[in-house]
């Protein structure tokens, strides 16, 4: 019996300590992020990984992997400088070449400064910006000069004390970027809203859903509309110990339109599925 209650003491000793420890809400709602900043001093690795899958016709595949690490320097802020990786595996999808590639993608870094603290106020809230350089158009994979900047408004809630939470986030991004083939400057801008609801199931563990809806304008300002997609789908985020945690979401597109295509659902601007997997080491 001593030798049985030693092995579950033994196997429930990341979940207990998961528990002990406060959840941050940074990255509880899949695509959608949480307000929280970590404290001061404390240094986080990241790995993220975004897949985008199908196009209307033919194969199509787009995976970056951006790893990052992320400091705190003073109350409330967080900076966290990465590289990205990107993989394409595109087949027969009308508009764009065939290519199966794996290049170095990206550098850029992302800040944060939250305005309020969810602990201390009737909600939580933060702004950030994420300046970007990259070297290949992230639908098509082909070669270009690019820069990009996105910036977000962060706002969450705990509904129910250590157990349910929410989120909302209004996202704002432009990019320039010029192809190497014909050596042409394209401009182009998205604006996004997206909110999440987790629920803790277990002490560490949350499931949740997430709906995101996303619009794509040719121009910096917002100029000629071309596009939106409605995704909905589900999270999951576990915080194995003090140290340790993963999220991830699966989003299928229900609705949409591009103003260049008569065909239900964006599929031009945006694809059919979008997920995410996210790693996490505090040290």
């Amino acid at each position: 019996m001593k030798k049985v209650l030693a092995l579950a003491a033994l196997f429930l000793a990341p979940v207990v300590a998961a528990a002990a420890e406060k959840l941050e809400t940074t990255h509880l709602f899949g695509f959608t992020l949480g307000s929280d900043v970590n404290d001061v001093g404390e240094t986080e690795g990241e790995l993220e990984t975004v897949g985008r899958l199908g196009k209307r016709a033919g194969s199509y595949a787009a995976i970056q992997t951006v790893a990052g690490m992320k400091a705190i320097p003073f109350k409330d802020f967080s900076i966290e400088p990465g590289v990205g990786v990107a993989y394409h595996n595109i087949s027969g999808v009308p508009g764009l070449d065939d290519r199966r590639q794996l290049a170095v993608e990206s550098f850029g870094f992302e800040t944060r400064y939250r305005l309020l603290d969810r602990a201390q106020a009737p909600f939580g809230l933060t702004v950030g910006a994420d300046p970007r350089w990259f070297r290949y158009d992230d639908i098509s994979g082909e070669g270009v000069d690019g820069y990009r900047s996105g910036f977000l408004v962060i706002a969450d809630k705990e509904l129910v004390a250590d157990r349910v939470f929410a989120a909302f986030n209004l996202l704002y991004e432009l990019e320039a970027s010029r192809s190497h083939l014909t050596n042409l400057w394209d401009h182009q801008s998205s604006l996004g809203i997206t909110t999440a609801v987790a629920m803790q199931v277990q002490p560490g563990v949350l499931i949740g859903a997430e709906v995101r809806f996303l619009r794509r304008y040719d121009g910096l300002g917002l100029d000629t509309f071309i596009g939106q997609a409605l995704f909905i789908g589900p999270t999951f985020y576990q915080r194995f110990n003090d140290r340790i945690w993963m999220g991830a979401a699966w989003s299928v597109q229900v609705a949409g339109r591009a103003t260049a295509v008569a065909a239900p659902l964006d599929l031009t601007n945006f694809e059919r599925h979008q997920a995410t997997l996210r790693f996490g080491y505090n040290f």
